[in-house]
């Protein structure tokens, strides 16, 4: 077992600035230890060494009289702590272009981009492909470190001030770009030429294939240091952030830090995710951070979805002109380092899996997706795109699987989820998708696509009916069919057809506004069949995007639509609760027995701002229980169930970790039902069975790992 695979990291990152090459490592050390950090990561080499380096392509930073490196390695580790040596190849100091600027990007017109006195290399380049071994190779042989981690890691087309460049165009992304496509680099132009799906493939072929090579250079003899970046392959933990930008369009996003997590978590049994707090607003403002309600939630969201802790500012906490957020951070780690066992061995109880698309087009769809379910708490997991296959065990185990907006398949990926529909999963697609898989469109949902898409805005879908749409029983009858409607042909012997749509009409002058007609398409078709083998499929086909329309606009209809998707599928869900959208809820099985309910009350956030939440009063959860033995090595793998496994005579007794008092627990025949008096920000539940008739106290201390 690996150092990382307890999964109870509670990382600080001091992102260094340059002058502080002379910084007190003892007070640093202080710092660390009033948070309960684990582990430090904190610059190393790259643009700038932090110790006394003998490579001559590695710029060592004036300011430094001492061997930093070495001394915070030493002193970390003195006092129980992991480090993490921090680098960054994306750029180098202008010495080193002056005396090779062949190493360096070049954009179409052949110009270097020179920011401030560092300049931009190239991922092709052999300060990159060559120099940067040699600098991990001499942190590694000099220090003992734990783990190294790559800021920036790949294509970088923007400078800090969010300038964009484009494409490396130099002499070595041209040769390499035409010995792995056969094409021409200086033809390509950017997203809307045809070679930018080659492109794109070029860039993650080069990322995976230098990656590789960082591997085969560390892990041969040295597997206990931990290799990180943002790039899944090859590494053992995936660095997220969450973090703000005031150059970013909105919606703001509200939970960064659990999909951040949940992408990672869910699609890999192999690595850890450590998601960032990026304390800062913005790179062009480091010294001031965002609210402590943000913080925090980031960090619940965080430790909820199954992930450690992971906090950054810039430079050394001494003179940090903003401290207003530490107290609260330093807070939450301590209760993690309190109740690190159990938050090291969650597992999963979802009833849905969301695919997380690879193609960036269909990310809106994906995050309204993603809302819905948190806001309907609905148990689900995410699994990426390119991990179907490799996770086709958790697709077989739940009710339906969520396809936004992918609009082509792997045949491995294919293939894993016509698995899961053959054991009878429901496939659930949105947005269009799978629009390039014609027979895959007719096998799955009886549906062929003709290209044909709405042009005028004032349609609408009628969602009259009260049994396929019962959650609009109040009254409304249409809802707005957006701009991205495509007309479907549904296969009458197996589609039954739902949602009919309402033509656009004139909407303007008011006089005018008059005319709609009930048309002969549809917004939905739902696929239920039994096929010759006796295997029971069903497939529900919507050929508009609910999920990019509730994340842009957050209109309630289309969550309500998908909610009664969902009910229709599984009318009887394992988990309820009475709490309002605004409560995000966890709830996971422990492997070493038990359960773990967690409560995040988001009703500070109204859209821009993050504020003191509302308190929360006679929160409600309901667990559906199985009263079933299971033997040990299915309790530690999780059973293909959602509902928690009980003996047949035990009761189930709780504790509120952050109260540090018993919870308000019932225990039924079939579920269990926890009451939580008041919720002010969070809470944990921790809910163990024992035999009818006993009683004791929980400790966290009784679920060491």
């Amino acid at each position: 077992m690996n150092w990382w695979s307890t999964n109870r990291l509670r990382l600080i990152q001091n992102n260094l600035r340059e002058t502080d090459a002379d910084m007190d490592v003892d007070l640093l050390i202080r710092e660390l230890k009033s948070f309960q950090a684990n582990a430090l990561m904190m610059n190393a080499g790259g643009i700038f060494a932090f110790y006394p380096s003998n490579l001559t392509h590695q710029y060592i930073t004036p300011h430094l009289t001492k061997d930093l490196l070495g001394e915070a390695v030493a002193k970390i580790h003195d006092n129980g702590m992991k480090f993490i040596a921090r680098f960054d190849f994306s750029k180098a100091h202008e010495s080193i272009w002056q005396q090779h600027p062949e190493w360096f990007y070049r954009n179409r017109q052949g110009r270097e981009v020179n920011y401030y006195g560092i300049v931009h290399t190239c991922l092709n380049g052999a300060y990159q492909q060559e120099k940067s071994l040699e600098s991990i190779e001499e942190v590694l042989t000099r220090y003992p470190v734990d783990g190294i981690f790559f800021n920036m890691f790949g294509y970088q087309h923007w400078d800090y001030s969010g300038n964009f460049y484009g494409p490396c165009y130099c002499s070595n992304c041209q040769a390499r770009f035409h010995d792995i496509t056969g094409e021409h680099l200086l033809a390509y132009t950017g997203p809307e030429h045809p070679l930018h799906e080659a492109y794109r493939a070029f860039q993650e072929h080069t990322s995976r294939d230098i990656l590789e090579r960082i591997h085969e250079l560390v892990k041969p003899g040295r597997p206990e240091i931990a290799i990180c970046t943002y790039h899944h392959h090859c590494v053992d933990i995936v660095r997220k952030e969450s973090n703000t930008s005031l150059t970013r369009s909105g919606p703001l996003w509200l939970y960064s830090a659990s999909e951040n997590v949940s992408s990672i978590q869910d699609s890999w049994n192999d690595k850890l995710i450590s998601n960032c707090s990026i304390n800062a607003i913005d790179l062009t403002y480091r010294f001031t951070g965002v609210s402590e309600e943000e913080n925090a939630i980031r960090l619940y969201q965080s430790m909820g979805s199954g992930s450690g802790l992971d906090f950054c500012i810039i430079g050394a906490f001494a003179g940090y002109p903003d401290q207003s957020n530490f107290d609260k951070v330093k807070e939450i780690f301590r209760f993690h380092a309190e109740h690190e066992e159990l938050y090291g061995q969650l597992g999963s109880m979802a009833e849905v899996v969301l695919i997380k698309p690879a193609a960036p087009e269909a990310a809106a769809e994906y995050y309204g997706m993603f809302k819905m379910l948190k806001e309907e708490h609905i148990l689900f997991d995410v699994v990426m795109e390119e991990q179907l296959s490799a996770m086709v065990s958790k697709l077989t185990c739940v009710h339906a699987i969520l396809l936004p907006g992918i609009q082509r398949l792997s045949v491995d990926a294919a293939g894993a989820l016509k698995r899961a529909a053959d054991v009878g999963t429901a496939l659930i697609a949105t947005g269009t998708a799978l629009e390039q898989e014609t027979e895959l469109l007719a096998e799955w949902f009886g549906v062929s696509l003709d290209g044909r898409k709405q042009a005028e805005p004032a349609a609408y879908l009628d969602v009259s009916n009260p049994v396929h749409f019962p959650s609009f029983a109040n009254g409304r009858s249409w809802i707005v069919a957006g701009m991205n409607f495509t007309r479907a042909i549904f296969d009458p012997e197996t589609a039954e057809q739902r949602m009919p749509y309402v033509e656009p009409s004139t909407f303007g002058p008011p006089e005018r506004a008059y005319g709609h007609r009930i048309g002969e398409d549809y917004g939905m078709a739902v696929n239920k069949r039994v096929d010759n083998d006796g295997r029971s499929r069903s497939g529900v086909y919507i050929p508009w995007n609910p999920g990019e329309l509730y994340h842009r606009y957050g209109y309630e209809d289309y969550k309500l639509v998908m909610a009664d998707v969902l009910r229709d599928i599984k009318p009887n869900r394992a988990v309820v609760t009475n709490g309002p959208s605004s409560l995000e809820l966890f709830v996971h099985r422990l492997k070493e027995g038990g359960c773990l309910i967690q409560l995040l009350n988001l009703t500070g956030f109204n859209g821009t701002t993050y504020l003191k939440p509302t308190p929360l009063y006679d929160i409600r959860v309901d667990l559906a229980i199985d009263r079933r033995d299971i033997t040990a090595s299915e309790a530690a793998e999780g059973s293909c169930s959602q509902h928690w496994h009980l003996p047949a005579q035990a009761v189930v007794r709780g504790k509120l970790l952050r109260a540090e008092s018993n919870a308000d627990v019932v225990t039924l025949q079939d579920r269990v039902i926890v009451t939580l008096p008041r919720l002010d920000l969070y809470e944990a539940i921790w809910l163990q069975a024992e035999p009818a008739g006993e009683r004791k106290e929980l400790h966290s201390h009784e679920a060491k790992a």
